[in-house]
């Protein structure tokens, strides 16, 4: 299997993820009470990291691999963009997530979540429809 096939399998269940994120999972978090949103949040945490990961980790791998093998603006482009996504994970949303956790809940937190994720998601789409062109190019 070809470097450029498995990113974009990697960039497409990324893609497939951050829009049920988007526009499933984020936006349910309006309807719950506060003991039950603290409560299926740390369910909620838990079980997608084992789906969030192992793609994150297998996107940044395969990328760094393409970059050091084909060194060219598309590979250095996508490898920096997913260096902001994994720093927007970790510096933005994560801590969202904790207060949640930590039940410091209210709905700015939540309209956060939903509303500085539409970057990430497009950030991923781009990223995606990047990758597809690649691959149908090279």
């Amino acid at each position: 299997m070809s470097i450029p096939l498995i990113r974009l399998l990697f960039d497409f269940g990324l893609l497939v993820l951050i829009w049920l994120v988007q526009l499933v999972i984020y936006p349910s978090f309006l309807y719950y009470e506060q003991d039950n949103l603290k409560r299926w949040h740390e369910k909620y945490t838990q079980k997608i990291t084992y789906v969030v990961l192992p793609l994150m980790m297998g996107q940044l791998i395969i990328t760094t691999i393409h970059l050091f093998n084909d060194f060219s603006t598309f590979t250095l482009g996508s490898f920096l963009m997913i260096i902001t996504l994994w720093m927007m994970t970790f510096l933005i949303f994560v801590p969202l997530h904790s207060k949640i956790s930590n039940n410091e809940i209210n709905l700015s937190i939540v309209h956060q979540l939903i509303r500085l994720n539409w970057i990430r998601t497009l950030l991923w789409s781009g990223l995606f429809v990047s990758s597809l062109l690649y691959y149908l190019t090279h």
